[in-house]
């Protein structure tokens, strides 16, 4: 256990980023399998507009890395473009 002050804190501010990452990366899943139940054409469009917007944000802040992001992106759009 930490006996300083600043690792005590840094134990609570660790803990408080880890819950957040955690919560935007199962966002981001949430999302993504979202887009891939889409049937229709139109509504997947909207919700890739969401998942791109989502997918960008989470690579700017670091939670995913940048190529993850466009690798994921990619392939939603791939399924989009596909559908009927």
């Amino acid at each position: 256990m930490a006996n300083h002050k600043s690792a005590k804190k840094r134990i609570k501010t660790n803990e408080k980023k880890h819950l957040e990452n955690k919560a935007s990366i199962s966002a981001l899943k949430t999302l993504t399998k979202k887009v891939l139940s889409e049937k229709n054409k139109e509504s997947a469009e909207k919700t890739l507009k969401e998942a791109v917007a989502a997918f960008d944000k989470s690579a700017a802040k670091g939670r995913i890395h940048k190529n993850n992001a466009a690798r994921k992106k990619s392939t939603l759009t791939k399924h989009v473009n596909n559908l009927a």
